[in-house]
Formats: C-alpha cells, structure tokens, sequence
C-alpha cells in the first residue's frame, strides 16, 4: 500500500482488499488511517500475472453490474503486486506499485499540544524515512524541543447510507454553523477528557474561545446539529452532481458499519462443464446473440452445425451472452440472485458424474459407509479446488443482506467505466456430500407446514418487515427469498459437521467455508459442500479430504450427531423457536452447539435448528436423520 507519492505506509494481504478494506474503506495504520483510493488510481504497470481467468465469475460480475446500469467487465484482476517489494524495498518493485491510499480523516491532532488542523495546512510533517520499516510512517508536529510529538488521525467522520464520506466540520461545528468573529482559518484544539462517558472531546477555537463538545452531534438529537450530507466520495475524488437527499450521521473512523463489501466467488470447474466461454463468444457472437434463454440454447446445441456447444455449461452461457448484450431488457437481477444462479453448474459438476481432473478441480468418489447409507447418497473428496471472489462495490452503514437485498445503496469502485473489477483466489481441498433426494423429499413433506417451520418462516417475515428500506417503493413480499425447509437441513447439517471436522481435519474452523446446495422448489438439491477457504495459500494440507473416508466418515457423522443431542445452554437453547413478536432467524441454535464464524457461514449464522436433525424433546416425527444414526 502507498500514499501519494509512492511510499509504502503498510501492507495487507488480498483477501483483507475483498472483505475487510477495500476499495473506499478505511486501514487502520500504526500512527494514522488511510483511505483506499478507486480503481481509477489503480496501476498494473510492470506487472503480467494479474488476471484471474474465471469465464463464470465474469459473466455473473457483468450480470450484477448491468443492474447499476454499468459497462462490461473484461478482466478480474488481482491486487497489483511484483515480487522483490517486500525484499528490496528501494528496488524497482517497490516503484509505483501497490495499493493507492490516501490519508483519511485529514485532520490530525497532536498528542502533545492538542492542536487540530488539516493535513495540508502546514502544521504536520511527514515521516516516512526507512523503506523496511513501512509501519514507522507518521505524522509529526513540530510543537517543542527535541523530538516532534507524534500527531494522530482525528477520528470523527460523517457517512450517510448513500454511501457517503466526509471529514467532519471542526469549524463550523464550534462556531454553530458561523464563520470565526476573529480570524478566517482559526486554529482550533481537540481535548479528549477521558472517562467512561461514550464520547467526552471537547473542540476549541484558540481565536475567539468558543467551545463545543462532540457529544452534541451524537444520536439522533444531535444529528439537528450536523450538516445535510454533502455527497462525498473520497475514494474517487468526486461529489455527486446532484448533491444527497440523506441526513448525515456522525461515526468513528474504523467503525465496523463504515464499509460492507458486495462480492461474488465461484468455483472454478472442469473446461468440460466451464470451457473458455468469452473465447467462444468472441468467436461465434452473430450466431450466439439471438438467445435468450436455456431453451433456444439447447435447440441450437441439437443442430449439428453447433454440437460443440455441448462442451459449455449451458447456464453459464446463457448468462455470458445476457451480459454482453448491451441493452438487454427486464430488470437485471440483484447480487444474491446472481451468487444464487452460480451455484447449479457448480452442483452439476460435484453431483454429476465425475470428469477428467485438471489443476483447477479434482474429484473422487468415496464409498459412503454402509450404517450412513439410509442418510447419504454420495460422499466425494474433491481433492482439489479453486475459488475465485470479485468485489463489484461496497455500501456504508446498510450492510448488504441477502434477505434484504434493497437495504443499502451500491458504492462505485470506479469514477468512469472501468473494464475490470478486484479479485482473488484461493486453492484448497473440501468434502461434497449429497443426502439421499428420497429422505429429503419426504421430510420436507411432512414439515413444510409444520408447527416449527411455520414459526420460523413467519419470523423470515418479520425480520424482512422489521428491515424494510424506508427508500424501497415497490412492492413488498416479505416472504421473497425465504430458503425453505431443506435449506435449514442442510444448512444446519453443515454446521454440525464443520464443528467436529474442525476438531481434527488440521484446520481450524475459520479456514473452513461451506456452500450450501438446496436449489428451490422446480430444481430441489441436497448438496453441502465444506470446503478450505484459506487466503493466499496453495495447495492443501490433506487433513480435510481424508476425512472423508469410509471408517473415519461415519465417526464423524456420528459425533456430530451426539453432539447435536445436548448443549450447555439446554433448555433455553433447545426450547428456542422465533415466535412472534421476535424475528430471529434461527432455532435450537448457539454459539455453543451450532454457530461458527461469520467467514465460514454463507448466511451469518441463520436458518439453523437442532431439532430438525435430532429430537430435542423426545419427537422424532420432526427429524430428518434415519432412527438408525440417532444417538
């Protein structure tokens, strides 16, 4: 990462740029913060091993982006990054390449004489001398004698849910919206008293004397006292010509709610069930722009002229040639209906029958143990695995929610039409295990409209009501996106296993990711996938897939199982069912039995209970695992 000027402030790895700070977030450093710049400022110069070749994620990133009214991607690029730069930092590696930040809050405050003013208005020095020591950059104050006090970022800013973010308005703040009755730029003082209170700084203008504590900009009452929002993007430099409609809200710099990333990943899959689709787009685009949908593509593979077709995945080219066309009508679909649409060819490929291993995907089948039979139809060791994640933007204080796609507006990465978008990759290993269609299709029968499922679907639908977007007009379902009985089996079967895998596979449970395959209603699945998401590493470490061995799987399953039975926080936990008015989404759930970390859940822990896999009071008429496996 640099500032401007091109010296190394910091370094972070790729996946911390995907989905902690990002593009137009902020990096806490030793001494300051800095705000990670737009695509625009990006440079790849010198580099050649940036792309990502990924022909779905693209397609799907294009399908997504075509919502906003966007252009056509061309490209999922890594972070730019040569090596040598962490070696020879003063080399011709280190020149112009990284990460473009800039330092935000531009405000600073020494910790010595408590002085307050901007970056660039002269009172700060720069220090940023040792090119191996990037983390010793600061700011310094020349305030007194010997050595120059250090000066901190001022850690107040203004965000809207617009996506907005500015510096908050010292000046105008202490004088109550007046200018200074003594001076045009009067020095100002940040007085930070300290104690339990939330917020106890008081901010002083030298000049005339006013004073103003930060308290009275706080909450709701204290956003009377803050100016309308002014339509900042600090990350591209711009202001929208239109100026804001949203209050602003004043926030701590480093917030948790101050950036939320929108991403995409896929699979990368064999070139049977992928190929190279832009390539065949490219190559045979007047012939390919008339479809439109999986029919005419199939009725187009049949002829002869265009039997190699049959090579593609048919979803992932439809999808490609939906993206490409430009003014393509009806409303383009929302980021989770795109991840959503990913995931069928990806269950072709572990479901279907095994292809030819390449580098990217590895497959092979694992004879399911004969007392697990009555649950699992195929236990397969992928053996190895590609995932590729692209981030298309970012929204500010909404987190985007895939029950609640409208909540949040969409930040731009870019100021003009950019033909790429950041991403990564990550190679592992996983375990694809399909539970037998029969057991599930008669479970979901017998409990779609039970009691307890009725009780979570009905509190799927205050959670929606109750995050209704106050900016969403159209009409309103508050049971759209509801997963349904087999999602919260499945989902609640991977967690089980996820815990005990973890125990023993030599991962630790954070490394682990899981995706869930229960498709809908035309298109049931019974998939779960748990798989290694560890950033930055090649290559597996084997302990996850030899667990998927006969001997070594059902001890597995069973253990989980019996643990399943009984929790610590028995009975508030095993009792637990969302009845109204509460809107929680899940059951017999905890962060004892059944809860992992948010980067291993695909749905933030929700849509989990316990007693649709074990009976938690004796009934065994909800319960989805085969009398046999009970403990």
């Amino acid at each position: 990462m640099s500032t401007h000027g091109n010296r190394r402030v910091g370094a972070v790895r790729p996946s911390h740029l995907m989905f902690t700070a990002g593009v137009g977030s902020l990096v806490d450093l030793p001494n300051f913060s800095v705000l990670v710049k737009g695509l625009d400022s990006w440079s790849h110069n010198g580099i050649t091993d940036y792309d990502i070749d990924e022909p779905r994620l693209r397609a799907a990133v294009n399908r997504s982006l075509h919502r906003y009214g966007r252009g056509q991607i061309e490209q999922l690029r890594a972070a730019p990054w040569l090596e040598g730069a962490d070696t020879d930092p003063k080399g011709w590696a280190a020149q112009g390449v990284g990460v473009p930040v800039t330092p935000f809050p531009q405000w600073l405050r020494c910790t010595a004489c408590n002085v307050l003013a901007a970056v660039d208005s002269g009172e700060y020095t720069f220090h940023n001398a040792n090119p191996r020591a990037p983390h010793e950059a600061k700011f310094v104050h020349d305030c007194k004698r010997g050595k120059p006090p250090l000066a901190v970022a001022a850690r107040f800013t203004l965000v809207c849910t617009a996506g907005h973010l500015d510096e908050f308005p010292y000046t105008a703040y202490v004088h109550h919206g007046q200018a200074c009755g003594r001076t045009q730029r009067p020095k100002l003082r940040m007085k930070d008293h300290g104690g339990n209170q939330a917020a106890n700084v008081t901010i002083e203008c030298v000049a005339c004397g006013q004073k103003r504590n930060i308290r009275e900009a706080m909450g709701e009452r204290g956003r009377r006292h803050l100016p309308r929002c002014r339509g900042r993007h600090p990350h591209l430099g711009t202001y929208d010509t239109n100026g804001c409609d949203q209050d602003a809200v004043l926030m701590v710099a480093g917030a948790s709610n101050q950036w939320f990333p929108l991403t995409l990943s896929a699979l990368a899959l064999p070139k049977g069930q992928g190929g190279n689709i832009d390539k065949l787009l490219d190559d045979h685009w007047p012939d390919l722009q008339i479809i439109e949908n999986r029919g005419q593509f199939d009725f187009m593979a049949s002829m002869p002229k265009f039997g190699f077709l049959k090579e593609f995945d048919a979803d992932a080219v439809v999808a490609a040639i939906t993206a490409r066309k430009q003014g393509t009508t009806g409303p383009a679909p929302s980021a989770p209906d795109v991840q959503a649409a990913l995931f069928g060819p990806e269950w072709d490929a572990l479901s279907g029958p095994i292809q030819t291993a390449d580098d990217d995907f590895a497959l092979e089948e694992v004879t399911v143990p004969v007392p697990l039979s009555d649950l699992f139809s195929h236990v397969r060791q992928v053996e190895r695995l590609r995932e590729a994640r692209a981030l298309i933007g970012f929204t500010r204080l909404d987190a985007p929610d895939p029950e609640s796609p409208e909540i949040g507006r969409r930040v731009e990465l870019s100021r003009s039409t950019q033909t790429w978008v950041p991403a990564s990759e990550v190679r592992g290993e996983g375990i694809f295990l399909r539970v037998r269609d029969d057991v599930m299709a008669e479970w979901v029968a017998r409990m779609e409209k039970s009691p307890q499922m009725e009780a979570h679907r009905e509190a799927y639908g205050r959670f929606r009501a109750n995050r209704r977007s106050d900016r969403k007009t159209s009409d309103f379902d508050p049971f759209h996106g509801w997963p349904g009985a087999r999602y919260i089996a499945l989902h609640t079967l991977s967690h089980l296993l996820i815990r005990t895998i973890a125990l023993e596979c030599g991962y630790n449970s954070a490394s682990l990711a899981e995706r869930i395959y229960a498709g809908d209603a035309e298109n049931p699945r019974t998939g779960i996938l748990v798989y290694t998401a560890v950033p930055d590493a090649e290559g597996t470490l084997g302990g996850l897939v030899s667990l998927a061995e006969e001997r070594e799987f059902d001890r597995i399953v069973r253990r989980a199982l019996a643990d399943a039975g009984h929790c610590s926080a028995d009975p508030l936990c095993s009792e637990r069912l969302p009845h109204d008015p509460a809107d929680f989404l899940h059951g017999a759930a905890c962060h004892v039995c059944l809860f992992v970390s948010e980067t291993t859940c695909e749905r933030g822990n929700r849509f989990l209970d316990r007693r649709f896999l074990v009976p938690l009071a004796g009934d065994e008429e909800q319960v989805l695992t085969p009398v046999g496996l009970l403990p």
